[in-house]
């Protein structure tokens, strides 16, 4: 039984830091979402595109969606 709990914990704790890798929340999606369709509306719905493309033109975004793509390695 303990072990059944620590092996629960350890998978939890190893989960916690592909969740902080998950998608954007609402509030950065709402940072963005001018931005985003300003200069990168031809990747909507596809994030690796348009996280690719926020991060090619940091230098344009708005001061609130910059810093979403510097949080988040851009």
């Amino acid at each position: 039984m303990k072990i059944t709990v620590l092996a629960a914990l350890l998978l939890a704790a190893a989960a916690l830091p592909a969740a902080a890798q998950s998608g954007p929340s609402v509030q950065e999606q709402m940072a963005c979402r001018g931005d985003a369709s300003k200069f990168c509306a031809e990747h909507i719905g596809k994030p690796p595109q348009m996280n690719a493309c926020l991060r090619e033109n940091k230098s344009k975004l708005s001061d609130s969606c910059r810093k979403v793509v510097e949080s988040r390695g851009g």
